[in-house]
């Protein structure tokens, strides 16, 4: 995939497939943007598990925090990375741990590393990178 750019139809099949939505980095606070984006997502329908080891077992949005991926007991349709673009190996590892594989890894604005999504879409999971949901819905689907 040439993740300088992606068609329309890619980014809109993966918001209308997606019910189940990891966000990696989010935030109890109501300035970050992980925290607005969440709750965006959540206005819309979507099921958002945060995921934030420093925040586990508390609530953000009403939505129980896990620590990590590997916490969540049921099939994650897409992983939403909010952390820096150089984590995003590490997650991505954490995601090829999990059975079964989520089918899409979405790297928000400037995250973007490009061996990362190789190994991934290896693994015949869809790659999103530098976008953000809260911006292509609106644009795509709503």
């Amino acid at each position: 995939m040439n993740h300088d750019s992606y068609p329309d139809y890619y980014i809109a099949d993966i918001l209308r497939s997606t019910r189940l939505i990891a966000l990696v980095g989010a935030s109890p606070n109501p300035e970050r943007p992980s925290h607005r984006v969440m709750a965006f997502l959540l206005r819309k329908g979507y099921r958002v598990i945060p995921v934030n080891p420093g925040q586990a077992g508390k609530e953000i949005l009403g939505q129980p925090v896990v620590a990590r991926l590997a916490d969540i007991v049921e099939p994650i349709d897409m992983v939403d990375v909010f952390r820096a673009a150089d984590a995003l190996p590490s997650v991505v590892e954490e995601v090829l741990a999990l059975n079964p594989l989520p089918r899409v890894i979405w790297g928000q604005l400037s995250v973007r590393h490009d061996a990362a999504a190789a190994r991934a879409e290896a693994a015949g999971i869809k790659v999103v990178m530098d976008r953000c949901p809260a911006i292509e819905y609106p644009r795509l689907v709503a």
